[in-house]
C-alpha cells in the first residue's frame, strides 16, 4: 500500500542559512560600508584560498561571472565557443552576449558532461573558447579538454556552477582553467542570496574582469592614459555594473566556512540514494568517475522507460503528489524558442537528448533531515514498481 504524501513539501534544493550567517550580515548593516567595501575582497581571496586560485573576482550572479569572463577571454563577433546542450541557458547565452555563436557539443552517456571526441568534432577556424560545464558538480574530463585547447590555442572557462569543493584528481575546481565560474544563488552548494565569483591563475584576465564589473572603470595609477588629479578616473572598456555588496559578502564568507561540512551531507545522502537504487532495473544512478570527487549540487536518475508502462511525466507527477520537489536539469538548451529561431533545432545531439527524455532531479540539499532522504528513497521504488512490466 503506498505511503500518503508527507505534509511537508521536500524541494529539490535549499539553502541553509544559520544564526552566525544572520550575525554576519546584522555586522555589515550596523558597519559604515554596504557595498564596495572591505568584505568583498575578504570573500574574493578566501574563495580563491579555498579553490587554489591564485586570483578571484565576485560579482552580482553567476551569469554575470560568464559574461565577465567571456568579455576578459576577449570573445567578440564571428568567434565561436563551444559548450554542452545539458545546462542552464546562461552557459551559452554569455557567448551571445558578446556577439560570438555558441556550438554545442553532444554529453559523455555515462557521465552526461560534455564529450571531449564531440569538443573535437566542433572545432573550426572560428573556434575561440570552450566552456565546459560540471554538471551536477561532477567535473569534466578536464585533461582532455585542456590538452585540446591546448593544441588548438583555445582558452578554457571552466563553468563550475554546481562544483564549488568538485576534486579533479585531487585538484579542486577552480584552480585548472583559464577562468573557473561559481555561483550563489540559494540553490547552490553555499548562498550570497544571489552573486557568483571567477577564480583564475592569470593577473592579465584577473585585471580585465575587475574593470569589467565596474563599468570598465579604473583608478588605478598605473593603468590610466592620463592623470589629472588623486580623484581622475577612466573608463577604458564597455563595462557593466556587475558589483556584488559587502552584505552579499559577509553571508559568503560565513557560508564558505562551513561548505566542508555541506559537502559531506551532501555526499552522505547521494550514497544512501545510490546504494538504494543500485539493484534496481528501471532506473540508472549516477555514475561517478574514480579520480574525481562530486560536489553533488544535483542528484539526477535516469529511468528506463522500456521497462516501465508510463511516460516520465507520469512519474514526475506522481512523486510531486507525494510533495517531493522533483525537477528536471535540463531543457537542452537548443531547444528554447529563442534559440530555435537562431537556427538549432530538434535531432542534432542523440546522447544529449535521449538523457533529457529520461531524467528526474530528486532532492538533495544538505538541511534534508534523514527521514526526508528515506521517504524520497521509498517513494521512487513504490512509484517505480507500480508501474514496472
Amino acid at each position: 500500500m503506498n505511503k500518503p504524501a508527507k505534509e511537508k513539501h521536500i524541494p529539490y534544493a535549499s539553502q541553509w542559512i544559520e544564526e552566525d550567517d544572520i550575525e554576519a550580515v546584522v555586522e555589515v548593516l550596523r558597519g559604515d560600508y554596504l557595498t564596495t567595501g572591505p568584505k568583498i575582497k575578504e570573500f574574493e581571496e578566501k574563495l580563491a584560498r579555498y579553490t587554489g586560485a591564485k586570483y578571484a573576482v565576485a560579482v552580482s550572479n553567476g551569469t554575470a561571472a560568464l559574461h565577465a569572463a567571456c568579455f576578459a577571454a576577449q570573445i567578440t563577433e564571428g568567434d565561436e565557443v563551444i559548450t554542452t546542450p545539458i545546462t542552464f541557458s546562461a552557459s551559452a547565452n554569455c557567448v551571445l552576449y558578446m556577439g560570438a555563436k555558441p556550438v554545442f557539443a553532444d554529453i559523455d552517456p555515462k557521465t552526461y558532461n560534455i564529450s571531449p571526441d564531440a569538443i573535437k568534432d566542433k572545432i573550426t577556424y572560428k573556434t575561440k573558447a570552450i566552456i565546459p560545464v560540471h554538471f551536477t558538480g561532477q567535473p569534466c574530463d578536464m585533461d582532455m579538454i585542456l590538452k585540446i585547447a591546448k593544441e588548438k590555442n583555445l582558452v578554457v572557462i571552466e563553468d563550475g556552477a554546481h562544483a564549488l569543493g568538485a576534486k579533479y584528481k585531487g585538484r579542486k575546481v577552480g584552480s585548472m582553467a583559464d577562468m573557473t565560474t561559481f555561483s550563489f544563488h540559494p540553490v547552490k552548494n553555499i548562498t550570497m542570496g544571489e552573486g557568483g565569483a571567477i577564480t583564475t591563475n592569470n593577473e592579465s584576465l584577473y585585471r580585465k574582469l575587475l574593470l569589467f564589473r565596474t563599468h570598465g572603470i579604473t583608478r588605478r595609477k598605473e593603468e590610466l592614459l592620463n592623470n589629472e588629479g588623486p580623484w581622475y578616473y577612466e573608463q577604458q572598456y564597455l563595462g557593466f555594473n556587475y558589483k556584488i555588496t559587502d552584505i552579499q559578502a559577509a553571508l559568503g564568507i560565513s557560508q564558505l566556512s562551513k561548505l566542508d561540512r555541506f559537502l559531506k551531507l551532501r555526499k552522505e545522502y547521494a550514497r544512501q540514494y545510490s546504494e538504494a537504487f543500485r539493484k534496481m532495473d528501471t532506473l540508472d544512478a549516477p555514475f561517478q568517475l574514480d579520480f574525481a570527487e562530486s560536489a553533488w549540487h544535483l542528484y539526477i536518475i535516469k529511468l528506463k522507460l522500456e521497462r516501465l508502462d508510463c511516460s516520465r511525466k507520469r512519474v514526475f507527477e506522481e512523486l510531486k503528489e507525494r510533495n517531493i520537489g522533483v525537477n528536471v536539469h535540463y531543457i537542452p538548451v537548443y531547444y528554447h524558442p529563442y534559440y530555435r529561431c537562431l537556427g538549432y533545432k530538434k535531432g542534432l545531439f542523440p546522447y544529449a537528448e535521449d538523457f533529457y527524455e529520461r531524467i528526474i532531479t530528486l532532492p538533495l540539499f544538505p538541511k534534508m533531515e534523514k527521514e526526508d532522504v528515506q521517504y524520497v528513497i521509498d517513494s521512487v521504488k513504490e512509484v517505480l514498481q507500480a508501474h514496472t512490466l
